[in-house]
């Protein structure tokens, strides 16, 4: 894991969050969804860095990898 990517028990219920502040991964993705750029997001909130959005998008394409299983005929 990145360590600009953190979980700690304690900020935000132990989600990973963006170095240990209150904004969490989900919230970079949720903003990224919702069809913000990366200028916007670093606009709107100027104590994150464009490195904490790659480590946020890295640890979700992390998370979501998985075995893919086929299908039994």
């Amino acid at each position: 894991m990145s360590e600009l990517i953190t979980i700690d028990p304690n900020v935000c219920g132990g989600r990973p969050c963006i170095r240990g502040m209150r904004i969490r991964v989900r919230d970079v993705l949720d903003i990224l969804a919702g069809g913000a750029t990366r200028e916007d997001i670093l606009t709107d909130y100027p104590y994150l860095t464009d490195e904490d959005i790659t480590a946020s998008l890295s640890y979700a394409a992390r998370a979501i990898d998985h075995a893919v299983i086929a299908a039994a005929d």
